[in-house]
């Protein structure tokens, strides 16, 4: 019977394909001397493997400073790249606190239908309950009776309770029920499901609006987190998510999901460049442990291929 790949080995995979990508455009550039034109092939390699422009050009004026007009082996200018996005994701690595008093936590999940965000919300359960915390889900996306069904069937794996209602039915409605629940029961955390459409901004932001005024009349300090779900195979445009949901819902930290070998990981390390929302967990396959918070030294020297060179 073999055994299950360690979290490491799953990070590995996960960006392999970022990894690769960076590697492989970084290729013969540490032989050359690095004169101006070499650190501009540099920066664009970077670019080229979505960790920002930001990012990229930090990491030029950090290799002009220390080795202008002087040799760098290849394993040099990847540890210089593993360092300063290290820096970058140490700011937002924070795993999620459940520290509201009075109880429930009440934690928005939001994200664009496709973004793994139902199976997010499981995996974010079974990582609470390993962490002994109570957890109760609650089915707020009432517009897909798919998504109902789907969050009912990783609830009873986890196994958590959930709160729905008929497809169709008030967001709001369903919230209010499942914070009394919560707090009758003595629950820690309570996990809103919403509605992913970003079609029509203004509906989506009426209907985060009105289940905030529901549950603020509960707790004026409620939802205690907005969390946004972000597909790394989509690139750039997680950023563009980012930006939009944080004038529409007030995001307050992020997850990464999908960190799967076909992801553009760098894209992480963009979002934590651009934004520095706090970035609770990643997710690195489709099993229910798959998800967990980040060493960012890990993920850095992984995605500038450090270990490959030591070995």
């Amino acid at each position: 019977m073999t055994s299950s790949p360690s979290w490491h080995q799953r990070l590995l995979g996960g960006f392999k394909r970022t990894s690769d990508r960076l590697v492989g455009n970084l290729a013969g550039l540490g032989t050359a001397r690095l004169d101006e034109a070499t650190l501009d092939e540099i920066e664009e390699a970077l670019i080229a493997s979505d960790l920002g422009p930001a990012t990229a050009a930090r990491i030029r004026q950090r290799l002009a400073d220390s080795s202008f007009e002087r040799d760098m082996e290849e394993l040099g200018i990847r540890l210089v790249v593993a360092e300063e996005i290290e820096k970058t994701l140490e700011k937002v690595a924070k795993p999620l606190e459940i520290e509201a008093f009075p109880r429930p936590q009440v934690i928005l999940v939001i994200g664009v239908n496709g973004s793994g965000k139902t199976t997010t919300i499981a995996k974010l359960a079974h990582l609470l309950t390993e962490q002994d915390y109570g957890v109760l889900l609650a089915a707020g996306d009432t517009f897909r009776a798919a998504a109902i069904g789907q969050l009912q069937t990783w609830a009873d794996r986890v196994p958590v309770e959930l709160v729905k209602g008929p497809e169709g039915g008030d967001a709001a409605g369903i919230v209010f029920e499942a914070v009394k629940r919560a707090t009758d029961k003595g629950i820690d955390a309570l996990i809103v499901d919403t509605a992913g459409r970003l079609q029509n901004k203004r509906e989506l932001m009426d209907e985060l609006a009105k289940i905030r005024r529901v549950l603020g009349r509960i707790n004026p300090a409620s939802p205690h987190d907005v969390i946004l779900v972000l597909d790394a195979t989509t690139g750039q445009n997680a950023l563009n998510q980012i930006e939009v949901f944080k004038e529409t819902a007030g995001v307050t930290g992020l997850v990464m999901t999908k960190l799967d070998g076909t992801a553009r990981g760098g894209v992480l390390v963009a979002a934590a460049e651009q934004f520095g929302l706090p970035i609770h967990a990643i997710g690195v396959g489709e099993k229910i442990d798959d998800l967990r918070p980040f060493d960012p030294r890990e993920v850095a020297r992984i995605i500038a291929g450090v270990e490959e060179l030591l070995k």
